[in-house]
């Protein structure tokens, strides 16, 4: 059996623990968090995991590490030089970081060429995307073992040609976040029919054909150049950004369309999962391995 060490037990990481374990992997999860235990036991109960508070000891003999733990450099750095002095030198060395930049962790480490960022979007055990981000050290062939992982799990691997702040995932995401802010800030639109307005337009959209090609599709036959040369050519208005100092207002609203504390969050992530669930399959996820994968 295949042995994935887990670094950090946050959502992310106890995600991915759901997702190796699923997938037939022996998961080690390795945290200082003193409930450690107890977390384990409620959320990954009947999957085989080992709990570790040591990392070394965790990341000695496996074969694949995902971290997820605090979006500091300076404790990543730390974590990485353990990770690197007790790991076979064909080990991927992974992080779910979502901001920081390969070539910052692996600053400094002797295993620069093993790191790379494998960014999962929320939850990895469902979301099919993994961004694979090399840094300027990282081989051809961390990258080619990351990207055989994360297929084998059902996911599908993403594989960026350099790294760049936010990655691309997030880097769209920052943009049409701050659009939204600024309509509702506007009092354009409220909170949750923008949402609304989103799931039964782009999301839908995007959902089933990207961007790029929803703009193929707008253009008829003619394609992306005639939509640009006509529709898109009306599109001249100037965009706006939100009032950073006014986003206590948009919190406040979004506090009160969704509500907060564990209670709200608990029902916002089933409904969540739930209608994510729904849709993977019909929209041809999660994309079953190849032989190849379910050899290794």
């Amino acid at each position: 059996m295949a042995v994935v060490t887990l670094v950090g037990a946050g959502v992310i990481g106890l995600s991915w623990a759901r997702l190796f374990g699923a997938a037939g992997w022996e998961v080690r999860i390795s945290d200082p968090r003193p409930d450690l235990a107890d977390v384990v036991a409620e959320q990954l109960a009947g999957l085989p995991v080992t709990l570790f508070s040591d990392l070394a000891a965790a990341a000695d003999g496996t074969d694949f590490v995902q971290e997820s733990g605090p979006e500091r450099i300076e404790i990543k750095e730390q974590m990485f030089a353990t990770l690197a002095a007790h790991t076979r030198d064909d080990v991927v060395l992974a992080s779910s970081s979502s901001s920081l930049l390969p070539s910052d962790i692996a600053a400094g480490n002797t295993a620069a060429d093993r790191i790379v960022i494998g960014h999962p979007f929320n939850p990895p055990e469902l979301m099919p995307l993994v961004e694979v981000v090399p840094g300027p050290d990282t081989s051809a062939s961390t990258m080619e073992r990351a990207v055989e992982v994360y297929r084998g799990l059902g996911k599908l691997p993403i594989r960026l040609k350099k790294e760049i702040p936010g990655f691309v995932g997030n880097r769209l995401q920052k943009v049409f976040n701050e659009q939204a802010a600024y309509l509702v800030q506007q009092g354009v639109i409220d909170v949750a029919d923008l949402d609304d307005l989103v799931r039964a337009s782009l999301g839908l959209r995007y959902a089933t054909v990207g961007p790029f090609q929803s703009g193929v599709l707008g253009g008829g036959p003619a394609g992306l150049r005639h939509l640009a040369e006509h529709v898109g050519s009306q599109m001249t208005f100037d965009s706006g950004q939100p009032d950073p100092a006014r986003m206590g207002e948009v919190f406040d609203a979004v506090e009160g369309a969704y509500g907060t504390g564990e209670s709200a969050y608990e029902k916002l992530v089933a409904l969540r999962d739930g209608r994510t669930r729904g849709a993977l399959e019909p929209l041809g996820w999660p994309q079953p391995p190849s032989a190849d994968d379910q050899e290794q």
